[in-house]
């Protein structure tokens, strides 16, 4: 009868012994409540509680990443879209996370939500689709501001998806195609335009040089020669023989 109960006090002491003693990681810190009352923070490594007086609450401190659902938002133009994103945060005062909220990770989400849908719903289309840096940092903002009295800090917002309806993207790939062929067009004004300038400054030059005049004319029945034509109608300018013309006349007049 003796031993079993030495063996049970054994039995009993390990296990408030096991109670009383806590192991606390690096990232991880502990909230003590003792007969109910917070009497602050511990951790990380060894932590010794009084059994059946103390509780603790263990609160991790490392980044969170938690994914935002699809949210429905109409934009300022009027345009249904669907939005999803991620926000990244960490506890920084781990009383404040246990004492100010009921369940952080939880409430976090819910305003992640809300704040998505109204600060979306102020910005148009474009605006979602183009600045995307700047609408995070607005988010970003606006959740840190909520959850800053619970001892929590929010470091970045990023939108991943807008899902728009197949209209509107029909739309935009036309708006696109449009934008491109506007572009084409005016690259080929300019090109033509260029173009312009330098035949009527090749003109100039043309018209003040007569023997420049000459090698062209040269030069373009060579390029000819080099065609397959069986018959080859060039006109030629008499003045492209007058020098040979007064040779012979000059040779003429000697014999």
């Amino acid at each position: 009868m003796f031993s079993y109960g030495v063996v049970a006090l054994f039995i009993l002491g390990i296990l408030v012994l096991t109670s009383a003693i806590k192991v606390l990681r690096e990232y991880e810190r502990g909230v003590i409540f003792r007969l109910g009352r917070s009497i602050g923070m511990k951790g990380p490594g060894l932590i010794f509680l009084i059994p059946v007086i103390d509780k603790m609450v263990k609160i991790p401190l490392r980044t969170v990443a938690l994914d935002v659902p699809p949210q429905d938002v109409i934009t300022r133009d009027n345009v249904s879209v669907k939005v999803n994103a991620v926000i990244y945060f960490r506890v920084l005062d781990a009383t404040r996370a246990v004492l100010e909220v009921e369940n952080y990770l939880y409430a976090t989400s819910q305003i992640a939500q809300t704040t998505l849908r109204s600060s979306l719903g102020q910005a148009e289309l474009d605006e979602l689709l183009a600045n995307r840096d700047k609408i995070n940092k607005e988010l970003q903002l606006v959740i840190d501001g909520h959850t800053e009295p619970w001892g929590i800090k929010v470091s970045t917002v990023e939108v991943k998806n807008v899902d728009l309806p197949q209209e509107m993207q029909r739309a935009i790939a036309r708006q696109a195609e449009a934008e491109r062929e506007r572009r084409a067009k005016v690259i080929n004004a300019e090109g033509e335009l260029q173009a312009s300038q330098k035949l009527t400054e090749a003109a100039r030059v043309l018209a003040t040089q007569p023997l420049a005049m000459q090698l062209r004319y040269l030069q373009t029945l060579a390029e000819i020669a080099t065609e397959n034509n069986s018959t080859t109608i060039f006109p030629v300018p008499i003045d492209l023989f007058e020098p040979l013309i007064r040779a012979r006349l000059a040779a003429e007049a000697k014999s």
